[in-house]
Protein backbone atom coordinates (compact mmCIF):
# COMPACT_ATOMS: atom_id res chain seq x y z
CA UNK A 1 0.00 0.00 0.00
CA UNK A 2 2.81 2.59 0.40
CA UNK A 3 3.36 3.01 -3.27
CA UNK A 4 -0.49 3.73 -3.65
CA UNK A 5 -0.56 6.22 -0.91
CA UNK A 6 2.63 8.19 -1.95
CA UNK A 7 1.75 8.22 -5.78
CA UNK A 8 -1.56 9.64 -4.61
CA UNK A 9 -0.19 12.57 -2.07
CA UNK A 10 2.79 12.68 -4.99
CA UNK A 11 -0.41 13.42 -7.28
CA UNK A 12 -2.07 16.12 -4.82
CA UNK A 13 1.00 17.79 -4.64
CA UNK A 14 1.42 18.11 -7.83
CA UNK A 15 -2.23 19.73 -8.59
CA UNK A 16 -1.57 21.87 -5.52
CA UNK A 17 1.67 23.16 -6.63
CA UNK A 18 -0.26 23.93 -10.09
CA UNK A 19 -2.79 25.52 -8.39
CA UNK A 20 -0.18 26.91 -5.31
CA UNK A 21 -1.04 30.39 -6.81
CA UNK A 22 -4.72 30.79 -5.61
CA UNK A 23 -3.97 30.34 -2.12
CA UNK A 24 -1.07 31.98 -2.14
CA UNK A 25 -3.29 35.00 -3.10
CA UNK A 26 -3.42 37.63 0.41
CA UNK A 27 -6.79 39.66 -1.18
CA UNK A 28 -8.36 35.89 -1.36
CA UNK A 29 -8.43 36.34 2.52
CA UNK A 30 -8.13 40.32 3.60
CA UNK A 31 -11.45 41.29 1.30
CA UNK A 32 -13.89 44.23 2.19
CA UNK A 33 -16.79 42.80 4.33
CA UNK A 34 -17.73 43.79 7.76
CA UNK A 35 -16.56 40.44 9.29
CA UNK A 36 -13.61 40.37 8.15
CA UNK A 37 -10.25 40.46 10.58
CA UNK A 38 -7.50 38.75 8.40
CA UNK A 39 -5.15 41.30 8.82
CA UNK A 40 -2.24 41.38 5.71
CA UNK A 41 0.56 40.05 7.72
CA UNK A 42 -1.73 36.62 7.95
CA UNK A 43 -3.07 37.05 4.32
CA UNK A 44 0.75 36.87 3.08
CA UNK A 45 1.34 33.44 5.04
CA UNK A 46 -1.25 31.46 3.57
CA UNK A 47 -0.34 29.30 0.18
CA UNK A 48 2.99 28.86 1.44
CA UNK A 49 2.58 25.60 1.51
CA UNK A 50 5.68 24.83 4.27
CA UNK A 51 4.41 20.99 4.81
CA UNK A 52 4.63 20.21 1.10
CA UNK A 53 8.25 21.26 1.07
CA UNK A 54 10.12 17.77 1.14
CA UNK A 55 13.49 19.40 2.79
CA UNK A 56 11.65 21.90 5.27
CA UNK A 57 11.34 20.36 8.84
CA UNK A 58 7.41 20.51 8.70
CA UNK A 59 7.61 18.62 5.54
CA UNK A 60 10.07 16.16 6.50
CA UNK A 61 7.79 15.53 9.58
CA UNK A 62 4.82 15.61 7.48
CA UNK A 63 6.32 12.78 4.80
CA UNK A 64 7.64 10.91 7.64
CA UNK A 65 4.40 10.30 9.28
CA UNK A 66 3.05 9.64 5.78
CA UNK A 67 5.73 6.87 5.62
CA UNK A 68 4.41 5.30 8.54
CA UNK A 69 1.38 4.98 7.54
CA UNK A 70 1.87 3.79 4.25
CA UNK A 71 2.90 1.04 6.23
CA UNK A 72 0.34 -0.14 7.82
CA UNK A 73 -2.32 -3.25 6.38
CA UNK A 74 -5.14 -0.27 6.23
CA UNK A 75 -4.88 2.50 3.13
CA UNK A 76 -4.97 5.66 3.84
CA UNK A 77 -6.07 8.24 1.53
CA UNK A 78 -3.77 11.48 1.58
CA UNK A 79 -5.38 15.13 1.45
CA UNK A 80 -2.84 18.38 1.90
CA UNK A 81 -4.23 20.33 -0.77
CA UNK A 82 -7.48 21.26 0.89
CA UNK A 83 -8.39 25.13 0.61
CA UNK A 84 -7.66 26.85 3.73
CA UNK A 85 -11.07 28.83 3.40
CA UNK A 86 -13.59 26.60 5.19
CA UNK A 87 -17.56 27.75 6.50
CA UNK A 88 -18.18 27.97 10.05
CA UNK A 89 -20.48 24.55 9.69
CA UNK A 90 -17.42 22.54 8.81
CA UNK A 91 -14.74 24.31 11.06
CA UNK A 92 -17.61 23.99 14.32
CA UNK A 93 -20.74 23.15 13.88
CA UNK A 94 -20.12 19.76 12.40
CA UNK A 95 -17.52 18.85 15.08
CA UNK A 96 -19.83 19.78 17.54
CA UNK A 97 -18.33 23.36 18.83
CA UNK A 98 -21.31 25.43 20.53
CA UNK A 99 -22.03 28.70 19.09
CA UNK A 100 -20.94 30.32 22.36
CA UNK A 101 -17.70 28.25 22.15
CA UNK A 102 -14.44 30.76 22.64
CA UNK A 103 -12.71 29.51 19.33
CA UNK A 104 -15.79 30.95 17.56
CA UNK A 105 -14.84 34.82 18.37
CA UNK A 106 -12.88 36.78 16.46
CA UNK A 107 -10.17 37.64 19.15
CA UNK A 108 -9.33 33.97 18.27
CA UNK A 109 -10.11 33.51 14.70
CA UNK A 110 -9.84 35.11 11.47
CA UNK A 111 -13.06 35.35 9.43
CA UNK A 112 -12.84 35.98 5.85
CA UNK A 113 -17.12 36.63 6.00
CA UNK A 114 -19.40 36.08 8.71
CA UNK A 115 -19.81 32.88 7.85
CA UNK A 116 -16.38 31.69 6.52
CA UNK A 117 -12.82 32.05 8.21
CA UNK A 118 -8.86 30.57 8.03
CA UNK A 119 -9.23 27.03 9.35
CA UNK A 120 -8.33 27.19 13.06
CA UNK A 121 -8.18 23.46 12.40
CA UNK A 122 -7.92 20.37 9.96
CA UNK A 123 -11.10 18.82 11.73
CA UNK A 124 -12.66 21.83 9.65
CA UNK A 125 -12.22 18.69 6.41
CA UNK A 126 -13.24 16.09 8.31
CA UNK A 127 -17.15 15.89 7.56
CA UNK A 128 -16.60 16.59 4.08
CA UNK A 129 -14.14 13.84 3.61
CA UNK A 130 -16.95 11.44 5.20
CA UNK A 131 -19.51 12.95 2.71
CA UNK A 132 -17.31 11.76 -0.06
CA UNK A 133 -17.00 8.32 1.16
CA UNK A 134 -13.40 8.55 2.44
CA UNK A 135 -13.45 5.64 5.47
CA UNK A 136 -9.55 6.50 6.00
CA UNK A 137 -7.34 9.28 5.43
CA UNK A 138 -4.75 12.43 6.88
CA UNK A 139 -5.02 15.66 6.03
CA UNK A 140 -2.19 17.94 6.17
CA UNK A 141 -3.09 21.72 6.41
CA UNK A 142 -1.75 24.97 7.53
CA UNK A 143 -3.68 26.46 10.32
CA UNK A 144 -4.90 30.04 11.96
CA UNK A 145 -5.72 30.99 15.37
CA UNK A 146 -4.53 34.52 17.21
CA UNK A 147 -2.88 33.56 20.20
CA UNK A 148 -0.58 34.76 22.51
CA UNK A 149 3.27 35.90 21.57
CA UNK A 150 6.14 33.85 22.40
CA UNK A 151 8.59 31.14 21.53
CA UNK A 152 6.35 28.62 20.83
CA UNK A 153 2.78 30.46 19.47
CA UNK A 154 2.57 31.45 16.02
CA UNK A 155 -0.85 32.83 14.51
CA UNK A 156 -0.15 30.09 11.60
CA UNK A 157 0.67 26.80 12.35
CA UNK A 158 0.53 23.07 10.89
CA UNK A 159 -1.46 20.08 11.86
CA UNK A 160 -1.72 16.78 10.65
CA UNK A 161 -5.48 15.23 11.20
CA UNK A 162 -6.21 10.99 10.78
CA UNK A 163 -9.35 8.93 10.81
CA UNK A 164 -10.41 5.55 10.28
CA UNK A 165 -14.16 4.25 10.47
CA UNK A 166 -14.17 0.38 11.04
CA UNK A 167 -16.28 -1.97 9.14
CA UNK A 168 -19.73 -2.70 10.44
CA UNK A 169 -19.25 -6.05 10.43
CA UNK A 170 -16.42 -6.36 11.91
CA UNK A 171 -18.24 -4.23 15.01
CA UNK A 172 -21.19 -5.97 15.12
CA UNK A 173 -22.73 -2.93 16.64
CA UNK A 174 -26.67 -3.77 18.28
CA UNK A 175 -29.03 -0.52 18.74
CA UNK A 176 -27.00 1.15 21.86
CA UNK A 177 -27.68 4.37 22.97
CA UNK A 178 -24.79 6.84 23.23
CA UNK A 179 -23.90 5.98 26.94
CA UNK A 180 -24.14 2.14 26.26
CA UNK A 181 -22.08 2.83 23.16
CA UNK A 182 -19.19 4.17 25.17
CA UNK A 183 -19.36 1.54 27.90
CA UNK A 184 -19.30 -1.22 25.01
CA UNK A 185 -16.53 -3.72 24.26
CA UNK A 186 -16.43 -2.22 20.59
CA UNK A 187 -15.86 1.30 21.83
CA UNK A 188 -12.85 0.03 23.64
CA UNK A 189 -11.60 -1.96 20.71
CA UNK A 190 -11.65 1.32 18.70
CA UNK A 191 -9.64 3.60 21.58
CA UNK A 192 -7.30 0.46 21.68
CA UNK A 193 -6.67 0.43 17.71
CA UNK A 194 -6.38 4.07 17.57
CA UNK A 195 -3.43 3.65 21.13
CA UNK A 196 -1.33 1.17 18.86
CA UNK A 197 -1.14 3.05 16.02
CA UNK A 198 0.14 5.89 17.71
CA UNK A 199 2.28 4.48 20.10
CA UNK A 200 3.60 2.62 16.57
CA UNK A 201 3.60 6.25 15.02
CA UNK A 202 5.96 7.90 18.30
CA UNK A 203 8.43 5.00 18.00
CA UNK A 204 8.13 5.45 14.16
CA UNK A 205 9.34 9.26 14.58
CA UNK A 206 11.23 9.37 18.16
CA UNK A 207 12.80 5.69 18.25
CA UNK A 208 11.10 3.27 21.03
CA UNK A 209 10.43 5.52 23.74
CA UNK A 210 7.89 5.48 27.00
CA UNK A 211 4.36 6.52 26.76
CA UNK A 212 1.53 7.26 28.49
CA UNK A 213 -1.79 8.19 28.55
CA UNK A 214 -4.51 10.38 29.89
CA UNK A 215 -7.78 11.14 29.57
CA UNK A 216 -9.01 14.50 27.78
CA UNK A 217 -11.91 16.29 26.23
CA UNK A 218 -12.79 17.27 22.63
CA UNK A 219 -16.15 17.91 21.31
CA UNK A 220 -15.71 16.08 18.81
CA UNK A 221 -14.56 12.78 19.60
CA UNK A 222 -15.75 10.65 23.16
CA UNK A 223 -13.90 9.15 24.78
CA UNK A 224 -11.21 11.59 24.25
CA UNK A 225 -7.22 11.08 25.05
CA UNK A 226 -4.09 12.83 24.92
CA UNK A 227 -0.48 10.87 24.54
CA UNK A 228 2.58 12.14 26.26
CA UNK A 229 6.32 10.53 25.62
CA UNK A 230 9.21 10.27 27.81
CA UNK A 231 11.99 12.18 25.44
CA UNK A 232 15.11 13.21 26.81
CA UNK A 233 14.28 13.68 30.21
CA UNK A 234 10.90 14.96 30.52
CA UNK A 235 7.13 13.85 29.71
CA UNK A 236 6.23 16.29 26.68
CA UNK A 237 2.37 15.87 24.98
CA UNK A 238 2.51 14.97 21.68
CA UNK A 239 -1.35 15.36 20.26
CA UNK A 240 -4.89 14.63 21.48
CA UNK A 241 -7.59 11.90 19.73
CA UNK A 242 -10.28 9.83 20.54
CA UNK A 243 -13.51 7.47 19.04
CA UNK A 244 -15.58 9.56 16.92
CA UNK A 245 -18.29 10.95 18.89
CA UNK A 246 -21.62 9.68 17.57
CA UNK A 247 -22.98 12.76 16.70
CA UNK A 248 -20.21 13.89 14.30
CA UNK A 249 -20.97 10.76 12.43
CA UNK A 250 -24.59 11.51 12.70
CA UNK A 251 -24.32 14.93 11.19
CA UNK A 252 -22.53 13.33 8.35
CA UNK A 253 -25.44 9.95 7.47
CA UNK A 254 -23.77 7.77 9.21
CA UNK A 255 -25.26 7.01 12.64
CA UNK A 256 -24.46 3.52 12.26
CA UNK A 257 -20.13 3.87 11.63
CA UNK A 258 -17.83 3.86 14.69
CA UNK A 259 -14.19 4.98 14.05
CA UNK A 260 -11.26 6.81 15.50
CA UNK A 261 -9.35 10.47 14.82
CA UNK A 262 -6.33 12.17 16.45
CA UNK A 263 -4.66 15.07 15.35
CA UNK A 264 -1.37 16.66 15.90
CA UNK A 265 1.04 20.01 15.72
CA UNK A 266 3.57 19.92 13.13
CA UNK A 267 5.84 22.54 14.46
CA UNK A 268 5.46 21.00 18.03
CA UNK A 269 6.89 18.11 16.41
CA UNK A 270 9.89 19.36 14.52
CA UNK A 271 10.80 22.09 17.15
CA UNK A 272 11.23 18.85 19.63
CA UNK A 273 12.82 16.09 16.97
CA UNK A 274 15.12 19.40 15.07
CA UNK A 275 15.90 21.31 18.32
CA UNK A 276 14.62 24.39 16.72
CA UNK A 277 13.76 26.99 19.05
CA UNK A 278 11.66 29.55 17.98
CA UNK A 279 8.53 29.38 15.90
CA UNK A 280 9.47 32.07 13.93
CA UNK A 281 12.48 30.26 11.91
CA UNK A 282 10.00 27.97 9.85
CA UNK A 283 8.75 30.99 8.50
CA UNK A 284 12.28 32.56 7.88
CA UNK A 285 13.96 32.89 4.24
CA UNK A 286 17.46 32.71 5.75
CA UNK A 287 19.32 30.23 3.84
CA UNK A 288 21.49 29.37 7.09
CA UNK A 289 18.36 27.74 8.50
CA UNK A 290 16.85 25.81 4.96
CA UNK A 291 20.59 24.92 3.83
CA UNK A 292 20.78 22.63 7.45
CA UNK A 293 17.71 20.25 6.27
CA UNK A 294 17.23 17.72 3.80
CA UNK A 295 14.15 15.26 2.88
CA UNK A 296 14.01 12.42 5.29
CA UNK A 297 16.74 13.59 7.38
CA UNK A 298 16.24 14.50 10.86
CA UNK A 299 18.94 16.92 12.23
CA UNK A 300 20.30 18.80 15.07
CA UNK A 301 19.36 22.66 13.81
CA UNK A 302 22.43 24.83 14.90
CA UNK A 303 21.87 28.19 15.87
CA UNK A 304 23.14 30.99 13.61
CA UNK A 305 22.92 33.98 15.77
CA UNK A 306 21.73 35.36 18.82
CA UNK A 307 20.88 38.73 18.35
CA UNK A 308 20.20 40.53 21.70
CA UNK A 309 17.06 41.60 21.92
CA UNK A 310 15.69 44.90 22.71
CA UNK A 311 12.83 45.49 25.73
CA UNK A 312 10.03 48.04 25.62
CA UNK A 313 7.34 48.38 27.89
CA UNK A 314 3.80 49.93 27.12
CA UNK A 315 0.87 50.42 29.66
CA UNK A 316 -2.56 51.52 28.95
CA UNK A 317 -6.11 51.27 30.47
CA UNK A 318 -7.85 49.09 29.06
CA UNK A 319 -11.63 49.17 28.08
CA UNK A 320 -14.81 46.70 29.19
CA UNK A 321 -14.32 43.65 27.49
CA UNK A 322 -11.14 44.50 26.36
CA UNK A 323 -9.44 40.95 24.89
CA UNK A 324 -5.46 39.75 25.22
CA UNK A 325 -5.09 38.33 22.14
CA UNK A 326 -6.77 41.66 19.55
CA UNK A 327 -3.59 44.09 21.40
CA UNK A 328 -1.34 40.73 20.73
CA UNK A 329 -2.71 40.83 17.01
CA UNK A 330 -1.72 44.53 16.59
CA UNK A 331 1.80 43.73 17.64
CA UNK A 332 1.74 41.69 15.20
CA UNK A 333 0.64 43.83 12.60
CA UNK A 334 3.13 46.82 13.42
CA UNK A 335 6.33 44.79 13.85
CA UNK A 336 5.59 41.63 12.13
CA UNK A 337 7.57 38.64 13.19
CA UNK A 338 10.37 40.89 14.96
CA UNK A 339 7.72 41.01 17.92
CA UNK A 340 9.36 37.73 19.91
CA UNK A 341 7.99 37.90 23.25
CA UNK A 342 5.50 39.89 24.82
CA UNK A 343 3.87 39.57 28.69
CA UNK A 344 1.95 40.97 31.23
CA UNK A 345 4.28 42.60 34.09
CA UNK A 346 1.96 44.91 35.91
CA UNK A 347 -1.86 45.23 36.37
CA UNK A 348 -4.22 47.14 38.27
CA UNK A 349 -7.27 48.53 39.14
CA UNK A 350 -7.88 51.42 40.37
CA UNK A 351 -10.41 51.59 43.15
CA UNK A 352 -12.34 55.73 42.82
CA UNK A 353 -12.59 54.82 38.98
CA UNK A 354 -12.85 51.02 38.54
CA UNK A 355 -10.61 50.97 35.67
CA UNK A 356 -7.98 48.70 35.18
CA UNK A 357 -4.61 49.16 33.65
CA UNK A 358 -2.40 46.84 32.53
CA UNK A 359 1.71 47.31 31.22
CA UNK A 360 3.65 44.51 28.97
CA UNK A 361 7.18 44.01 28.31
CA UNK A 362 7.57 43.64 24.75
CA UNK A 363 11.01 41.76 23.21
CA UNK A 364 11.59 42.41 19.91
CA UNK A 365 14.15 40.61 18.40
CA UNK A 366 15.45 39.64 14.91
CA UNK A 367 16.41 36.17 13.56
CA UNK A 368 19.33 37.39 11.25
CA UNK A 369 20.18 40.92 12.30
CA UNK A 370 20.82 43.79 15.23
CA UNK A 371 18.01 45.99 15.38
CA UNK A 372 18.70 49.67 15.73
CA UNK A 373 17.25 51.43 18.62
CA UNK A 374 15.93 53.84 16.27
CA UNK A 375 13.36 51.28 14.31
CA UNK A 376 12.17 50.16 17.42
CA UNK A 377 11.36 53.33 18.47
CA UNK A 378 9.38 53.99 15.52
CA UNK A 379 7.67 50.57 15.94
CA UNK A 380 7.17 50.96 19.48
CA UNK A 381 5.55 54.55 18.39
CA UNK A 382 3.31 53.11 16.56
CA UNK A 383 2.13 50.55 18.44
CA UNK A 384 1.36 53.17 20.66
CA UNK A 385 -0.43 55.57 18.26
CA UNK A 386 -2.45 52.19 16.76
CA UNK A 387 -3.42 51.51 20.64
CA UNK A 388 -6.12 54.02 19.66
CA UNK A 389 -8.12 51.56 17.52
CA UNK A 390 -8.59 49.26 20.17
CA UNK A 391 -9.74 52.44 22.67
CA UNK A 392 -6.92 51.92 25.00
CA UNK A 393 -5.61 54.78 26.77
CA UNK A 394 -1.68 54.47 26.43
CA UNK A 395 -0.35 56.51 30.32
Amino acid sequence: SSSRLSAHAEAETKEWAAGAVEYATPERYSIDHPSNNVPPHIAELVGRGLHLKEDHPIGIIRAKIQEYFAGLDDEFTVFDAEDPIVTTTQCFDDLRIPPDHPGRSPSDTYYVTDETLLRTHTSAHQSQHLREGHERFLCTGDVYRRDEIDASHYPAFHQLEGVKLFDEDELKVQDLDHDEWIESGQCKMIADDLKKVLEGLMDHLFGPCEKRWADDYFPFTEPSFEMEIMYEGEWLEVLGCGVVHTEVLSNVNMPERHGWAFGLGLERLAMILFKIPDIRLFWTDDERFHSQFEAGQITTFEPYSKYPPVFKDIAFWTPEGYVENDFFELARGVAGDLVERIECTDEFTNPKTGKTSKCYRIAYRSMDRSLTNEEINELQDNLRDQSAELELEVR
